[in-house]
């Protein structure tokens, strides 16, 4: 099917305003002879061959400057640089434009009415007709690069805008690419530590890792992932844990029934998991209990991830993983997420992270 072709903007706005000032002078000469002693003096024929030729004037002088305009690229040029130009541009075409209009009103009226030479009538009129066609060209050719202005600057912050789209994708790649052998590698020391004296949940290990490894390589790294996807992730987690740290670790989570199919980032979730378990149960002889609880509240969505410990124990080793996760959530959600950590009485420490609800 052949694509149909549409009138452009420029054409548009150039044949809608020449006709416009056509209608406007043809109703303005009807007006005068209407009030004169001889009202039916209108020759309306006369009157559309001046519409005609008032519309073809206009679009030759005006098409002619937007063609030197592209070609010698005035549209591109800075503000500073434009004054000089356009004035000399405008005052050029004021000139021509007066010409021709001069022209066809000598041809098309008094040369048939009156019999003046074209040297009396030019004389009489030019004047006139130089300085509302001056005016016309200043107001067409400040109208002209105003949208050309407009069109720069608007695909100026469309080009922006998908420069920050794609660094914020690379930036959140390169995140995730850091945060997976991070978890993997600290798997592997689980397994590891259970195969000398525990072969049978090494395997047991072995295949819940072997999941896990298979969601992050075929899952959504750099987007989002369902609230329910990415706590199987976190079940699976804690089941692998669980295996190795036996009755050291007990856990619990409560979710919002409603937020299953809740999009957030992955691996957010279980980097809280993975904290609480590293700086939380492993340093505590008796171990404890994470609590994760996932609620709606308003228009957000509220993760906290409580385990026992000190905030010191997580400050004084560092790591990659909460700093970041924070940084993740701030270039996906652009500074409407957050991620605080607090203590509470009683040795514990709470993880929450805050996110717009999906």
């Amino acid at each position: 099917m052949k694509q149909q072709k549409t009138i452009s903007l420029y054409w548009r706005c150039q044949l809608l305003g020449w006709s416009l000032a056509g209608l406007f002078w043809a109703f303005s000469a009807w007006l005068q002879v209407w009030q004169s002693p001889y009202p039916n003096g209108y020759n309306y024929w006369l009157a559309l061959l001046h519409f005609v030729f008032d519309i073809g004037i206009g679009i030759a002088v005006t098409h002619t400057y937007h063609f030197f305009a592209h070609k010698w690229g005035w549209v591109y040029l800075k503000l500073a640089k434009m004054p000089v130009r356009l004035i000399t541009a405008v005052i050029i075409m004021g000139a021509v434009y007066m010409l021709l209009v001069i022209g066809k009103l000598y041809q098309l009226r008094y040369f048939f009415n009156n019999g003046l030479s074209f040297g009396e009538f030019f004389s009489e009129n030019y004047l006139v007709v130089l300085a509302s066609g001056t005016r016309l060209m200043a107001i067409w050719v400040l109208a002209f690069h105003l949208y050309h202005y407009a069109v720069m600057e608007i695909n100026t912050a469309k080009a922006y805008a998908r420069l920050q789209i794609v660094a914020r994708d690379a930036q959140l790649q390169q995140l995730s690419s850091q945060l997976n052998p991070h978890f993997f590698f600290n798997s592997l020391n689980s397994i590891k530590a259970l195969i000398g004296t525990q072969p049978e949940k090494a395997r047991r290990a072995i295949d819940l890792l072997s999941d896990l490894l298979r969601t992050s390589l075929y899952g959504n790294n750099t987007g989002l992932i369902s609230l329910a996807d990415e706590m199987n992730l976190v079940n699976d987690y804690l089941e692998l844990e669980k295996i190795r740290f036996e009755e050291r670790l007990q856990f619990g989570i409560a979710i919002d029934t409603d937020l299953a199919n809740s999009l957030i980032l992955p691996l957010s979730i279980q980097t809280l998991a993975e904290n609480a378990l590293k700086h939380g149960i492993a340093q505590q002889k008796n171990g404890g209990l994470v609590n994760i609880t996932i609620q709606r509240q308003d228009e957000e969505i509220h993760i906290t991830v409580e385990n026992p410990g000190k905030i010191a124990a997580v400050e004084n080793t560092g790591g990659v993983g909460l700093k970041n996760l924070e940084e993740r959530l701030q270039l996906q959600y652009a500074g409407k997420a957050s991620f605080t950590l607090g203590e509470l009485p009683g040795n514990t420490v709470l993880a929450t992270i805050i996110i717009p609800a999906s």
